[in-house]
């Protein structure tokens, strides 16, 4: 039974309640990810996109969401998680309906730009109250379960109700079906979440910090979606990853030597829990954006697949996530995090190993089905360890910060593995474009996901098998007590 937890504005207060409003938030910001993807050649139809154009309705919410996630996160525990949660619902809902009503391409892209303004302060903020809500024993376990089935589910989702729409109801409605999510969690969430207790503002917060630390995320991730226009090797990514990078670094030496409140504490990452579960986050976002991608390309490239049933037969691959959720639940109660962080991602690893054979005379059902049930109940399966993990042992106040990293690290990852794995399949499919050569850069393209996967794996046995509550050191220094067993 998940227990009462405070009040807010006099009202009793429910975990459950709580749970609901962040489970409901993250499944919209991981929909967003990808239902408007199998959309995109009406909507060039519809508001005359140019082709280069067209790529900047993905680009601009991906850009703005993974620029400003450490900011956001900050910004939570500064200024409340409850309150960056309502005005982040508030900003992503009108958007939305704004993206809807788009009339030409630049309200859209300013749509999708102020969408992810709006995820950017919605996922670190939910993740942090999740984290505080259900702090230990097998309610947290429950409660990360549940998030990361309908994180994964959101994005797996995305490409089925995105494909539906667009095909019988236009894609105007790729946007509009946020409204109804947005509406709902901010009932949930300014009815039954707790304001908490009134945020430690100690220092002055750390403009410079914030500046460097979203200029050089956004242009980082600028870099790499543009890879498709212009190659790794050319002046202008070179030039971009390159400011991108020395902006980051200006970043870290700020973060030093600040005599304000940092953006991000260094010290964060002496938590061995918050360092490796962000590393083996960003492999994994690597692997797992790709996929989607690849098999995306594949049903419908190769095997001639229309958009609405290219997108439902992703459906099993969303029940997969939604199966290995549940069984990291009754496997949480008795194996450590990272048992099940390994176990799920060589289960993973396998799933992709098994894409990579994928042939161009195939069939959905001996092609796609087994590699995406294994995959999807491996990804389930290390999900919510992985989130619980990178949030262990780290103080109250940092909890927003440290949820913001973790959505960073995901959404870098994602957007660095599918530019490199894209470009490697690419370059194996040379130019022209057959099902033969189609299908074998796809297919190398997974059989490197594999890899990264396994890598992953490694990581996640350097570990503490158990962690512990923070300590009273941990609460002023970030520091955690980790206890092996």
């Amino acid at each position: 039974m998940l227990r009462n937890a405070g009040t807010a504005g006099g009202r009793t207060v429910r975990p459950g309640v709580t749970l609901a409003a962040v489970a409901v938030v993250q499944f919209m910001v991981s929909l967003d990810l990808s239902v408007v993807n199998v959309g995109l050649p009406r909507i060039a139809a519809g508001l005359g996109f140019s082709a280069v154009g067209l790529t900047w309705v993905i680009h601009a919410y991906a850009l703005t969401f993974g620029g400003l996630l450490l900011l956001g996160g900050k910004a939570a525990d500064r200024y409340g998680r409850r309150r960056v949660l309502l005005s982040g619902l508030g900003l992503f809902g009108l958007a939305s309906l704004a993206g809807g009503f788009a009339q030409e391409p630049g309200h859209l892209i300013a749509a999708r730009a102020a969408q992810g303004v709006g995820a950017a302060a919605l996922a670190p903020a939910a993740l942090a109250l999740l984290t505080a809500t259900f702090p230990s024993g097998r309610d947290r376990v429950r409660a990360f379960g549940v998030w990361s089935a309908t994180n994964a589910a959101g994005g797996a989702l995305g490409v089925l109700i995105g494909g539906v729409l667009t095909e019988y109801a236009g894609w105007r409605w790729v946007m509009f079906v946020n409204m109804p999510m947005a509406a709902g969690a901010l009932a949930l969430a300014w009815r039954g979440v707790a304001a908490g207790p009134p945020p430690a503002r100690g220092g002055r917060p750390d403009v410079p910090g914030a500046v460097l630390a979203t200029a050089g995320m956004t242009l980082l991730v600028f870099g790499v979606v543009r890879t498709d226009r212009y190659p790794w090797t050319s002046p202008v990514t070179l030039m971009t990853l390159a400011v991108a990078v020395a902006l980051l670094a200006a970043f870290v030496h700020v973060e030093r030597t600040t005599a304000r409140e940092p953006l991000l504490r260094p010290g964060l990452f002496a938590n061995r829990s918050v360092s490796r579960a962000n590393a083996y986050n960003l492999l994994v976002g690597a692997a797992m954006a790709s996929s989607f991608y690849f098999m995306s390309l594949y049903l419908q490239r190769v095997l001639g697949t229309g958009p609405a049933l290219a997108g439902i037969e992703f459906l099993p691959f969303a029940l997969g996530v939604v199966a290995g959720s549940v069984l990291a639940v009754e496997l949480g109660y008795r194996l450590a995090p990272r048992t099940l962080m390994v176990a799920g991602g060589l289960l993973t690893a396998t799933g992709f190993a098994w894409f990579g054979l994928i042939s161009p005379d195939g069939a959905f059902v001996t092609d796609v089905l087994g590699p995406s049930i294994v995959t999807s109940v491996g990804f389930g399966l290390c999900l919510a360890p992985l989130v619980s993990t990178a949030t262990a042992g780290v103080a109250p106040h940092e909890t927003g910060t440290a949820s913001g990293l973790l959505n960073s690290s995901r959404q870098i990852g994602a957007s660095l593995g599918l530019a490199v794995l894209g470009t490697v399949a690419h370059d194996r499919t040379g130019r022209i474009a057959t099902p033969e050569t189609l299908t074998a850069g796809y297919a190398l393209g997974m059989t490197i996901g594999a890899v990264l996967l396994a890598a992953a794996a490694l990581v996640a046995l350097t570990l503490p098998r158990r962690t512990g509550p923070p300590s009273p050191a941990g609460q002023a220094g970030g520091r955690r007590e980790e206890t092996p067993v």
